[in-house]
């Protein structure tokens, strides 16, 4: 007992320390490669099938059968692997699926291909439009299959439907567009050798090819209907596979379905057994080795890149609805969209017409590029493109609009302030046109320069007017005014030479410059005239050069000047009052008087 005990122990720790052990034991039986999630959604990598597929060291090349639930291709599989039901995939004559996912038969059939051994893996894949799974899951497994097999044979009942185009359609496009990701290059894409399968009970009138054919076939539409259009181009989208393409036909192997697994084959219909073995060799001779980027891929190569294809299936790229291209591109779309925007965005508006022209032009031509890179479909991308295309047409429309608000916006502002200037420039203490030109010349620089984007004519031309009309209103009012300062002046100095400094000159020159006043200016029609008189505009000339300059303006400073002046004076005027008492003396009071006594006054 205790022997047997030790025993059990050893070789317990043998199989756990023997280095590279398999913990399979009989490979002889199919494996899940690929599993659904709970959810019907995702797909996940099954550790089994991967480690019956590692241990492939030759070449390896995968027959992968697609087709609808209930359609036979479990049956089909057994068949041409010459297993029974019972050693095989399992059979399932339920309502539900009895494949989930992607199974692969674990022991390869051994060929030599071109003088190259080459290892062929039988894989069963679930059946599409089965209840309870969305449609991205049938999508998945279709781009999976169609990925990894070198043969893909599309199992259909009866006849080829409308759907089985748009969904194998759908199915190249998206293998085309991860065969190309899988390393992060824009590789050629190499189709599986696709074999439609049709099992019909009659075989008379069209042949299987005519079938094919037919549903392949450009649908007229000479009235330019877009669902027409669509149909063509889910066809279009099929020209990958169309010179690797081949139809072959099978009957019903027996009218009872349900018990075709206990059946042998002298059980079995004759005409199918015939075109069962037609079928195998057929398959023999179009199976390639799998290549991807040049290579042949053995086991441990095909499983790294089944473990690619599937992270890139599943990182969320692809909605989960739908079964066309541009619903695949939805998303692409919006992240391109959103791309144009955000570099829009960053424009510092209001800007010029031209220079919001190329800011769009760039930016566009970098979402269409981004869109490019990334969008699903060589064959269907030509509408995704044009719906990108018009999507930025109206956000460009929207930062257009925001632009002129902007433009009227800042150049409303600037015209105000313009306007302000002027107003405050007509009621000058102190008249100067040097001060008027000046403060004329800084606004219309300003303007220039600040005010921008398509409102900048129109306020142009307004500026104008207000500009002109404010400068006539200024030299019309400036000569009058200009005219009173000199005359109130004139009298000014005629007081202080008469009665403060008293000196006869500055008098006489006081009334000569009144006498002139009052009588040449008389003389001429209009202030304009008078303004540009020679003899007054050398007197208009003195009195800016002395009122206005860089250095100084009396018209800001005269008045304060003018105080501080005056406050000086008062100040000095106490400290003269204060210095003129003899130090140490007090002058007498009537409080203050010397109190005699009174023998002094005995």
């Amino acid at each position: 007992m205790q022997i047997s005990y030790w025993i059990s122990v050893f070789s317990i720790l043998l199989l756990f320390l023997a280095p590279g052990s398999s913990t399979i034991d009989n490979f002889h039986q199919p494996f899940p490669i690929v599993e659904p999630d709970p959810g019907h959604t995702k797909l996940r990598l099954s550790r089994e099938g991967l480690e019956a597929i590692s241990r492939i060291t030759t070449p390896i090349s995968a027959v992968a059968v697609i087709g609808p639930y209930r359609s036979g291709k479990s049956f089909l599989l057994n068949q041409l692997l010459s297993l029974s039901c019972d050693e095989g995939f399992g059979v399932g004559h339920m309502r539900d699926t009895k494949t989930k996912g992607i199974w692969v038969w674990g022991t390869p059939l051994e060929m030599d291909i071109d003088g190259v051994r080459t290892s062929v893996l039988y894989l069963d894949t679930e059946g599409f439009e089965s209840v309870g799974k969305s449609n991205v899951y049938d999508d998945r497994i279709f781009a999976l299959a169609t990925v990894m097999s070198s043969v893909l044979i599309y199992n259909l009942p009866e006849t080829i439907r409308e759907a089985d185009i748009s969904r194998l359609s759908f199915a190249v496009e998206l293998a085309e567009e991860f065969y190309g990701r899988v390393k992060g290059q824009d590789i050629a894409f190499e189709p599986a050798k696709l074999l439609w399968l049709i099992q019909r009970d009659f075989l008379q009138g069209k042949s299987v090819k005519e079938m094919v054919d037919e549903a392949l076939r450009h649908v007229p539409n000479t009235d330019g209907d877009k669902n027409i259009d669509q149909v063509n181009q889910i066809r279009d989208s099929l020209a990958v596979m169309g010179d690797n393409s081949t139809a072959f036909s099978l009957p019903q192997p027996h009218l009872m379905r349900t018990k075709l697994c206990d059946l042998k084959d002298d059980d079995l219909d004759s005409t199918y057994v015939k075109k069962r073995d037609q079928l195998k060799e057929l398959v023999a001779s179009i199976i390639r080795p799998k290549i991807v980027q040049g290579k042949h891929l053995n086991g441990k190569e095909f499983v790294a890149f089944l473990e690619q294809i599937l992270d890139a299936l599943n990182k969320g790229e692809i909605p989960s609805t739908g079964s066309l291209v541009e619903v695949f591109n939805k998303g692409i779309l919006e992240r391109c969209l959103k791309l144009y925007n955000e570099r829009m965005g960053k424009l510092g508006l209001p800007m010029s017409e031209q220079s919001l022209q190329d800011a769009h032009e760039r930016s566009r031509e970098e979402a269409m590029n981004a869109f490019d890179e990334q969008h699903f479909g060589r064959h269907h991308a030509k509408k995704s493109a044009d719906q990108l295309d018009e999507d930025i047409k109206e956000a460009y429309k929207n930062v257009v609009m925001v632009n002129e608000y902007q433009s009227t916006k800042l150049c409303e502002e600037l015209y105000t302030r313009c306007e302000d200037t002027m107003d405050q420039l007509q009621v000058l203490r102190l008249p100067s046109m040097a001060k008027f030109n000046a403060g004329f010349q800084q606004c219309n620089e300003s303007f220039d320069q600040e005010c921008v984007g398509p409102s900048k004519v129109n306020y142009e031309q307004r500026m104008m007017k207000m500009m002109g009309k404010a400068r006539s209103l200024f030299i019309k009012e400036y000569n009058q005014r200009l005219f009173n300062w000199l005359v109130a002046f004139s009298l000014v100095m005629v007081v202080v030479g008469r009665f403060i400094i008293k000196f006869i000159l500055v008098e006489m020159a006081a009334w000569v410059l009144f006498i002139f006043l009052e009588t040449y200016t008389r003389m001429f029609w209009s202030a304009e005239s008078l303004y540009y008189n020679p003899v007054w505009h050398f007197i208009v000339t003195t009195w800016e050069t002395i009122v206005y300059s860089p250095i100084i303006d009396l018209d800001r400073w005269a008045i304060p000047i003018a105080s501080i002046r005056k406050l000086a004076q008062i100040d000095q005027d106490q400290i003269d009052e204060e210095m003129s008492v003899p130090f140490g003396l007090v002058p007498p009071s009537d409080d203050l008087r010397p109190v005699e006594s009174e023998a002094g006054m005995e």
